[in-house]
């Protein structure tokens, strides 16, 4: 191997070490990374699908999405990076190939958002009672666009309402479904040396009376979360909904890119972002939020976007779990 396959080599060992602090849902950390020679390769892990939740893959691919992007970052400073999405048909695992070109990176706004990869954490915590300035929003739609989605602000009273009724509706439907129940509980864990799922110290406890207006998923299956009790509304924070024009496996890659680009923006700007999908997730309630809203793209999940106190990571599987180094 010549030196420079080495170096190319060890800049995509660093990417892989980035990519692996990428969200994704119920952190199933769903991704798995090929390092070749002169390429670094993305693929999917179907067998950490939640074939309940997401049966079109959906989420997964969304979430393989997120840690595409932070690859991308890590190889930004260095390098000029082609990205090749789905790239194989026979292969439909493989979702993206990262080529390193032999020429000196160009400047690109990507670069500043490396050091926000370890500061960004999912934050399921009551935020403070304060707007968003306009500026934030500009600089976050403007992140969306740049990976080809869109990101549009909920801000008629009645619109966030609606948004509020239909996550709670779509949860409902979810939760009257036994494997659904039985898959929240299968990735929402008490174990604190469990490298994946959803840790009881990341959210909030909940109740038979607590409501579900903070448009977030109910994770305190078992009433043992450690955080604190919500008890401020969110449709009285920013509200903001993501979506793609198309629905496709290519146009939720690009999504993922885009959220993850998203995330890392609000973090470099002093902001956290909560997520809730299930609107998304069940058919009827993602017409309908279409339908309410009269949104021109198809909608993926909604955000929440302000400021709230820390909350600690979620643990991610060592990088040996999700790497495989081939010669050739």
């Amino acid at each position: 191997m010549s030196a420079v396959q080495q170096e190319t080599r060890a800049l995509f060992r660093r990417a892989v070490e980035r990519a692996s602090l990428a969200p994704s849902v119920h952190n199933t950390q769903p991704w798995h990374f090929v390092v070749r020679p002169d390429v670094l390769e993305l693929h999917d892990e179907s067998d950490r699908q939640l074939r309940a939740l997401d049966p079109t893959g959906r989420q997964l691919v969304i979430s393989c999405g997120c840690a595409l992007f932070n690859a991308r970052v890590a190889l930004s400073a260095d390098r000029v990076v082609e990205v090749d999405r789905l790239p194989d048909r026979t292969q439909p695992d493989l979702l993206a190939r990262l080529t390193v070109l032999n020429e000196p990176a160009r400047w690109t706004p990507l670069v500043r958002l490396d050091p926000m990869i370890d500061k960004r954490h999912t934050n399921r915590r009551d935020f403070l009672d304060e707007d968003v300035p306009p500026d934030v929003v500009y600089e976050l739609t403007t992140a969306a666009e740049q990976e080809d989605a869109s990101l549009v602000e909920i801000v008629k009273p009645e619109h966030k309402i609606v948004a509020a009724e239909l996550s709670r509706r779509a949860e409902v439907i979810q939760s009257d479904d036994a494997r659904y129940r039985a898959e929240l509980q299968a990735w929402t864990t008490t174990d604190l040396n469990r490298t994946d799922g959803v840790p009881v110290y990341a959210i909030p406890r909940t109740d038979a009376g607590s409501q579900s207006d903070a448009l977030m998923r109910n994770f305190d299956v078992a009433g043992r979360g450690w955080l604190p009790k919500l008890k401020q509304s969110s449709i009285n924070h920013c509200l903001m909904v993501l979506g793609t024009a198309e629905s496709t496996r290519l146009a939720w890659l690009r999504a993922g890119e885009a959220l993850q680009r998203i995330m890392l923006e609000a973090t470099r700007l002093g902001y956290v972002i909560s997520l809730a999908s299930q609107v998304a997730e069940v058919p009827s309630t993602r017409a309908h939020l279409r339908t309410e809203l009269g949104l021109e793209f198809s909608p993926l999940l909604l955000m929440r976007i302000g400021r709230a106190a820390p909350t600690p990571a979620s643990k991610r599987r060592d990088v040996s779990m999700i790497i495989s180094e081939m010669d050739e």
